[in-house]
């Protein structure tokens, strides 16, 4: 391992990112545009060069799971933890903290409700 870590500095390489969930939504809008999905493991929009998700992805998954509010949390959760692994090992001193990233990936998300609902304003 330590070897291949070596060569891969010596190579300029990027290390290879796990196989977690798979980054295939949104889907490309219009059709003939480049899809706003990740670069791995840089976490990059392929169409803008924005970290993802970047201002469009976000549009365009709130559209594709319109109604779908527990399909979109689950599947960027899984993209969250491996936008997590896959930062971490390109820079483990000063990159994303877990906030950082739970912010960009997940807070976001249109299923997210208050933790007590607000109070009627007294009349």
């Amino acid at each position: 391992m330590a070897g291949q870590r070596g060569s891969l500095v010596i190579s300029g390489q990027l290390p290879v990112p796990r196989l977690g969930p798979y980054a295939d939504r949104p889907r490309a809008y219009p059709p003939d545009h480049p899809p706003h999905l990740p670069i791995r493991p840089l976490w990059l929009c392929r169409a803008c060069g924005l970290p993802w998700p970047c201002a469009s992805a976000r549009l365009l998954l709130k559209v594709e799971y319109d109604g779908r509010h527990l399909d979109l949390a689950v599947y960027l959760s899984g993209l969250y933890h491996e936008a997590s692994h896959d930062l971490f090992r390109l820079n483990p001193h000063d990159g994303p903290t877990p906030r950082d990233l739970f912010e960009r990936f997940v807070a976001w998300g249109p299923y997210r409700r208050p933790l007590v609902e607000p109070a009627d304003p007294p009349s």
